[in-house]
This record gives C-alpha cells, sequence and structure tokens, in this order.
C-alpha cells in the first residue's frame, strides 16, 4: 500500500468521523472546533448535558467530548445515561479537576480517554486518532512490521537452525499470527501461511536427520523432551515447604498457551517459559506416559510392563499415569505425597475444585484437564464444532472461550489466591491437516491419522518420515517387523479404497502423532503467584 492511499484512506475516514463536543463554555472552545473542522472531522456542539442526550438520541455521532464540570445534569450523570443507551460510543472525559475520586468515577464508567484542561488542539487529535483509527493503525502498522520481518525469518529458517532456533522460530511466528489475525488483510495472513508451511518442510527434515540422535542421547547438546520434562522442570521446583501443582492441559498448542497467558497473568507472573520437544508419536498414549514415568515407551514396557498398553491391546492406553509418577519420583529420590487427577467432563471439574483445600496438604499435585484434546477430537467429528472452528484462529478463540468459563480456570485463581506456584505444560500438540498420503496397511494397523505401525505397510518413502527398527527411537514393536511411519508437516494418512470419502472427511480437521511444529515444540510454563 503506498502513501497517497494511506493519506486517502485517513482523510476519507476523517471526514466521515462525527463530533459532539459538550461544554457549558463551548463559545470558549471556538478555535479548537475549527482547528478539528479544518482536519475534515464533522463537529457539533452543546452546551449542557440534558441537550446533548436529545442530540445523541436523533443523531449519529463517532464520538464525544464532554466537560466534567457542567451545571444541572454533570459530565458524570451524563457520561452514565449515554453508557446506558449506547454503551460502545467512545466518550472522552475533559475536566479542570486531578482529584482522584473523580477520575476513577469517570474511568469505572468506561470512558475512552481522560484529558486535562486546558487542552491543546494536538492532544484533541491525538485522542480522536486513538480512539477512532487505532484499529486501522495499528492493523498497518501490524502488517508493514511483518512485511519487514518476513525475510528475516526465511533467512532463519534456510540458516539450518539448531533446535533452539527452531523455537525461536516457532516463537516469531506465533506472534505475528497472533497480532496479524486482527488485521483485515486477508493477503498477509496469507503469506504468513505460506511461511508456516516452508518453516514446516524443513522442520520436518531437521527432525528426519536428529531424532534418533536426541532420544538415544548422541547429541550432548539436544533438546528437552517428553522423557526429561519432570526431573528437569518439575522436581527443581519441589525444594520449597509449599505444595506445587502441575497442570497438564492435554494438546495444548503454543499459540494456544499464548492466547490464555494474558488472562493468567493477572494472577500470576510468567518466571520461565521455555518450549520443549514431544517425542514421537506426539499421541498420549506415547508421550504422556513418557513425561510421568520419566522414560521412553520401550523402557515403560520393558521396566514396568503391567504399567503398558500396547497398540494390539485392549483397555485405555493412560490409565497407569499416577503410577507412573509414583515410580519416577522415588526413581530420582522425591519421597514426598503427591496426587493425581484426570478431569475429563464438568462434573469432575467442579468436583476437583471443590476438594482443592484438602491437595494443599500434599507436595505435589498434578492435574489432568482433557478438554482440547476432546475439543480437537469432536471437531471431527461434529459439523457444528467444525463450523465454530472453522480455521486457526476460531480454534484458539473457541479455546479461549471455554478456558475463561473453566473449572481450570477456577483452580489457577484459587492457586493464585493462596499463593501457590505452579507449572502449566502439556503432552504434544495438533496440527491442522490438508494433504493426504497414501498408504496400504494390514487389518491390524493401527488408526491415527499422523502415524502408521505395522509389518506390512506399503507407502512412498518419500513422503514420511520412516523408523524401520522402532526399538533405535525406543518404542515398543507389535511384531519384530514392525516398523513406524510419520506424516511430515499437514499431511495425514489416507487409504486407497473409498478415497474421496476419506480425504473429504478429514482434510482440514486438527490431528496429532506426526512431524510438525505445532505437535512437537509444545508450553512448558513455570508461574509464581502474585
Amino acid at each position: 500500500m503506498n502513501t497517497n492511499t494511506v493519506e486517502h484512506k485517513n482523510k476519507q475516514t476523517m471526514e466521515l468521523a462525527r463530533i459532539l463536543w459538550v461544554d457549558d463554555e463551548i463559545e470558549m472552545l471556538r478555535p479548537h472546533i475549527l482547528f478539528l473542522e479544518q482536519k475534515g472531522y464533522h463537529v457539533k456542539t452543546s452546551n449542557n448535558g440534558e441537550e446533548a442526550l436529545e442530540m445523541i438520541k436523533s443523531q449519529v455521532f463517532d464520538i464525544i467530548f464532554l466537560d466534567e464540570n457542567m451545571p444541572g445534569l454533570t459530565g458524570i450523570e451524563t457520561l452514565e445515561e449515554i453508557k446506558v443507551s449506547y454503551p460502545n460510543l467512545p466518550v472522552v472525559m475533559i475536566t479542570k479537576s486531578e482529584e482522584e475520586s473523580i477520575m476513577e468515577d469517570a474511568i469505572g464508567s468506561k470512558i475512552a480517554d481522560y484529558l486535562i484542561k486546558p487542552v491543546k488542539p494536538n492532544q484533541i487529535l491525538l485522542s480522536l486518532k486513538k480512539n477512532l483509527e487505532n484499529k486501522k493503525l495499528v492493523n498497518e502498522k501490524t502488517t508493514f512490521g511483518y512485511q519487514q520481518e518476513f525475510r528475516n525469518i526465511s533467512m532463519d529458517i534456510s540458516n539450518n537452525p539448531d533446535h533452539s532456533g527452531w523455537v525461536e522460530i516457532l516463537r516469531n511466528l506465533t506472534r505475528w499470527e497472533l497480532d496479524l489475525e486482527k488485521s483485515s488483510d486477508e493477503s498477509i495472513f496469507e503469506i504468513l501461511q505460506m511461511q508456516k508451511e516452508e518453516a514446516n518442510q524443513v522442520f520436518s527434515k531437521f527432525v528426519d536427520k536428529n531424532y534418533i540422535d536426541w532420544v538415544q542421547g548422541r547429541d550432548e547438546d539436544g533438546p528437552l523432551q517428553s522423557q526429561t520434562l519432570f526431573r528437569k522442570k518439575v522436581f527443581p521446583l519441589l525444594d520449597n515447604d509449599k505444595p506445587f501443582f502441575v497442570l497438564l492441559i492435554d494438546n495444548l498448542r503454543f499459540d494456544q498457551w499464548k492466547a490464555i497467558q494474558p488472562l493468567i497473568e493477572d494472577y500470576f507472573r510468567v518466571e520461565d517459559e521455555d518450549v520443549y520437544y514431544s517425542i514421537l508419536p506426539t499421541t498420549t498414549q506415547y508421550a504422556r506416559n513418557a513425561i510421568f514415568s520419566g522414560l521412553m515407551p520401550l523402557e515403560i514396557e520393558r521396566k514396568y510392563p503391567q504399567y503398558w498398553i500396547g497398540e494390539n491391546q485392549e483397555g485405555s492406553r493412560n490409565q497407569f499415569e499416577s503410577e507412573l509418577l509414583g515410580e519416577q519420583l522415588k526413581r530420582y529420590g522425591h519421597n514426598v505425597k503427591y496426587s493425581y487427577n484426570k478431569v475429563l467432563n464438568l462434573a469432575a471439574g467442579k468436583k476437583l475444585v471443590d476438594n482443592l483445600p484438602n491437595l494443599l496438604n500434599n507436595k505435589l499435585n498434578v492435574i489432568v484437564y482433557n478438554f482440547v484434546d476432546m475439543l480437537s477430537h469432536a471437531r471431527t467429528e461434529m459439523e457444528i464444532i467444525r463450523e465454530l472452528a472453522s480455521d486457526e484462529k476460531a480454534y484458539r478463540s473457541l479455546m479461549v472461550s471455554w478456558f475463561e468459563h473453566s473449572s481450570l480456570f477456577d483452580i489457577i485463581k484459587y492457586l493464585s489466591e493462596k499463593k501457590i506456584n505452579m507449572v502449566i505444560t502439556t503432552d504434544h500438540g495438533s496440527v491442522r491437516a490438508n494433504a493426504p498420503v497414501k498408504v496400504i496397511g494390514d487389518r491390524n494397523t493401527n488408526t491415527n491419522l499422523r502415524y502408521k505401525i505395522g509389518k506390512s505397510l506399503n507407502f512412498n518413502p518419500k513422503e514420511v518420515f520412516e523408523i524401520k527398527n522402532p526399538h533405535d527411537a525406543f518404542l515398543p514393536k507389535i511384531n519384530v517387523s514392525s516398523i513406524f511411519i510419520f506424516c511430515r508437516k499437514n499431511d495425514f494418512f489416507a487409504y486407497p479404497n473409498n478415497y474421496n470419502y476419506y480425504v473429504n472427511y478429514y482434510k482440514n480437521t486438527f490431528q496429532h502423532g506426526g512431524v510438525s511444529m505445532e505437535e512437537m515444540l509444545i508450553p512448558v510454563v513455570y508461574l509464581k503467584a502474585k
């Protein structure tokens, strides 16, 4: 967008802006009014609150300038009347007084701005721009900022980043995504999505090359992963006398954490925000069992066979998380009293909130919330959820709306009141799957759309990340010739039979299990109560 276009749009905005200025000494403000009219604003005036209210009822105004100290109906009283009928109409309060009580009354009545007399023309102009053009100016600045940053991010992607470099790329892309989602410029958002796809393609190759070295410990500078999460991020925080909480929100992506962070920061201060790498497959069965056991899946199967439910076995694959956590605590010398709670529905959440005082007797309390994961699955199965969460922005918004009214938020507020610190984390994220990849398997092949394990898989090796010997990645085998294959970036597996139906049904759904930044690079955040 060139400068002339911006100036033309600014001029259009100002010509359309209708101002009502209410002051019992309005004639003394004539120079200010002429100044605004020369700038293109349309200004009407009134010298009392009663007349101003009648004018607002009969005419459309974009903003009100309101004197606080008027005879008859005062500015505060006029403001209250305006907000009853027109709660979203911006009102700028102007007063001679700097008394704190008057300022608090005005702010409590939701004023848009507050100016002290004598006001200067440029102060008025600044207030108008802030209130009438703020959104447009912010959008333009954000779009321009991303355009400048685009090249730097592209260079970071192409410069062979290490695991910490990829975390910074994720942070940058997430920051711009959250900023640009407020923009009305669809084209710039499409460019960002294309850059995310490029990043995921390169990231997938990075994981292909390094993953086995990470899990086998051959890379001494490898990333923090699921199996070392508690040992490195939770256990060091158990040293003081206070109880400690870990809130694990199943399937929480980094962008979703950033979306709810402002709500949480009213109660907690972020002491440490880190991003760790989920193990593969990026599913609850593998990643979350690894978190609570402090072991890779193959090590769990060998060390605690009674606690491991394999792909070909019946039963819940995460029913022994509490037992695995207890074993890990003992293994690292933490002989502490702990609790484990899993919240799967509203009733369980309310019951847990009521029981919180009893949990304060424990040194460590772990709470698993499954809502986001259930939302992801429900979006696949239910048409109404697909419509409510039609894209990334809407998916985040729906998650934030749930969080604001959830028992999880009630727990967070309660812990803040009790000055109890906590960690918020997750087991894996999810990616919006768009591109089908054909695979053929026998009847024993698992159903996950982002990874497959089997002995007779037929696929294009160029389209997947293949682990020919699962034991190399500390993954159990179903049989001697089992292999694992993983989808990269935003792909998903589809069978050739009934292919078109299968693709149309699962395309544009949020899935997990494979290799992408959204699934593997996930938050672990230490928060201190304010």
